[in-house]
């Protein structure tokens, strides 16, 4: 089951639908669609590795701060909830720029944020399936 749900694997079919997107977005709509997808998906994926990896350096702190006051962890975790606000607006504001600055398609970009939800909703069904379907 982790194998199934580990960060390598979720980054590397990210990456496949986001290409089977781009392809097929390009080969059925547009290229300014595709654009947008691609746009889109190369910021979702960024968001998504950027965030795994905070995550894991808080848990990582967490573990070196055991026995230290809760002070500390507190802190870490005001510093992992700015971050994450952080990379929030600076990920609204690239996406303003783009709509506001270039033609990109919106509705392409739109379709490739969803790139990770996409592959995490797989993701997590493919291990329920396994697990119901596996003869427990």
């Amino acid at each position: 089951m982790e194998e199934k749900l580990s960060l390598k694997r979720m980054l590397a079919l990210s990456w496949l639908y986001l290409a089977v997107l781009v392809l097929g977005s390009w080969v059925i709509s547009s290229w300014s669609f595709a654009w947008g997808v691609l746009i889109g998906g190369v910021i979702s994926i960024a968001s998504f590795l950027v965030s795994s990896r905070e995550v894991q350096r808080f848990f990582k702190t967490l573990e070196q701060q055991q026995g230290q006051p809760a002070e500390k962890a507190k802190i870490t975790k005001k510093g992992l909830i700015l971050k994450f606000w952080l990379r929030l607006l600076l990920i609204g504001l690239v996406l303003f720029f783009f709509i506001r600055f270039s033609s990109i398609n919106v509705f392409g970009l739109i379709l490739g944020l969803t790139t990770v939800v996409f592959t995490i909703t797989l993701s997590a069904l493919g291990v329920v399936w396994g697990y119901y379907f596996s003869g427990r």
